[in-house]
């Protein structure tokens, strides 16, 4: 299939399974799109005996589509860029203690625990550097799926922060130990000094690129006069700016995050009838909105190209109740801190635990691994996680939520 027909067939499915999504069964799209998707290709699975054609034209198309290339390299400099541009400055700002303990601290520590379960869960079955390998892929929580979560549910505006903070920093921390447990597990042995020096650059270096490309962008659209320059100078940071991070081997993910937050805060010093300030806000959120039912859809259509047997279904549970044990002990020590410094903060220990959501980001880390380190279990529990976060976590956030606020309102 050409690139048109591939993209024709992506949004043919998005649009059609959304008007589904909220006209008959009452779901947020996102979710509607990626359960039916999922529901498709378990269908096209499950028939490939009675109709082979139909379940070979799926996976030729699968083939087609580099998962792991798409998001990495294609989708999440945008959607960063969206969820941090878009992000209430000042709710972020308060909250900045909270945010840094969890996407450090707290990412680190579930890397060691989730690890430790796994390797507990499994009974020894599992190869100690492969469940370390797996803790790192699924201890971040996706920024994608939490903001996208997030623009839906009734989040009081301090834990959107909180979670909103958290999942767009704490990526850059999970890419150096996943990349660290693969270069261990490749036979190389970087001390603790040099892991830490390699966070340290990258992250660093990432921060002070998207401050820089920021203030440079903002600088350029304070001489024009037309919101659609405004925007093509947004998009121009959004993707030349994690591009070259990329080239520079610095870390391009919170480079995105830290160049949407820069730009916002450098934007509104500068008088409205200077930079078409909504103009550029409203395309974002359709940017955001549009390629996240893309991705739903993507991540729907992989489950065709995963081996669902009984050990893949088994550390799936064992990942699930691995990664939200683990969530809610960090998060109950890490809150417990904050509150010992900030006795005012507030918090709910609830949201943050199952408003964690893993997504399409662990996936294609896990894409990533060698066939010969455990990729094929791996692929598939996270996959199982993933649909498990997204889907039920989700779904059942926004019941929770609507159902609280109902009580409150009859009390």
């Amino acid at each position: 299939m050409t690139v048109l027909e591939i993209l024709s067939l992506l949004f043919a499915t998005a649009a059609i399974f959304g008007l589904i999504s909220v006209r008959w069964l009452r779901l947020p799209i996102t979710i509607g799109t990626m359960l039916l998707t999922v529901f498709l290709s378990v269908v096209l699975t499950q028939t490939a005996g009675r109709i082979p054609g139909a379940h070979q034209a799926a996976v030729d198309l699968l083939r087609q589509i580099d998962f792991g290339d798409v998001i990495l390299h294609g989708m999440l400099p945008l959607l960063l860029f969206a969820a941090a541009f878009l992000l209430d400055l000042k709710q972020l700002q308060r909250e900045k203690l909270t945010v840094a303990l969890l996407s450090t601290v707290g990412t680190a520590l579930s890397f060691l625990l989730v690890s430790g379960l796994m390797m507990l869960l499994s009974g020894g079955r599992i190869p100690w550097i492969e469940c370390l390998l797996f803790g790192a892929l699924v201890s971040p929580t996706d920024p994608i799926a939490v903001v996208e979560m997030l623009g839906r549910v009734g989040v009081p505006p301090r834990i959107q922060a909180q979670l909103a903070g958290e999942s767009l920093f704490n990526d850059g921390v999970g890419a150096v130990l996943f990349l660290t447990m693969l270069g261990v597990a490749t036979g190389q042995t970087p001390t603790p000094l040099a892991v830490a020096w390699t966070l340290a650059a990258q992250a660093g270096g990432g921060i002070l690129l998207g401050v820089a490309a920021a203030w440079t962008t903002s600088h350029l659209m304070r001489h024009g006069d037309n919101y659609q320059v405004d925007i093509l100078f947004t998009v121009m940071l959004a993707l030349g700016g994690y591009a070259l991070a990329s080239l520079l081997h610095l870390s391009a993910p919170l480079e995105a995050v830290v160049a949407g937050i820069a730009l916002r805060n450098f934007n509104q010093r500068v008088p409205a009838e200077r930079i078409a300030h909504d103009n550029i806000d409203g395309f974002w959120k359709v940017i955001d909105e549009i390629q996240n039912s893309i991705l739903f859809v993507l991540m729907g259509y992989e489950a065709l190209s995963i081996a669902l047997n009984a050990a893949t279904w088994r550390a799936g549970l064992a990942a699930i109740l691995s990664v939200n044990l683990v969530r809610l002990a960090c998060l109950a020590a890490l809150l417990g801190l904050v509150r010992l410094l900030q006795p005012a903060h507030r918090s709910s220990l609830f949201i943050m635990t199952w408003g964690g959501l893993r997504g399409g980001l662990s996936i294609a880390l896990a894409l990533a691994v060698p066939e010969w380190l455990g990729r094929s279990w791996m692929l598939g529990a996270t996959y199982i996680l993933v649909v498990f976060s997204i889907v039920v976590q989700g779904t059942s956030m926004d019941w929770f939520l609507r159902r609280r606020a109902r009580k409150r309102a009859t009390a």
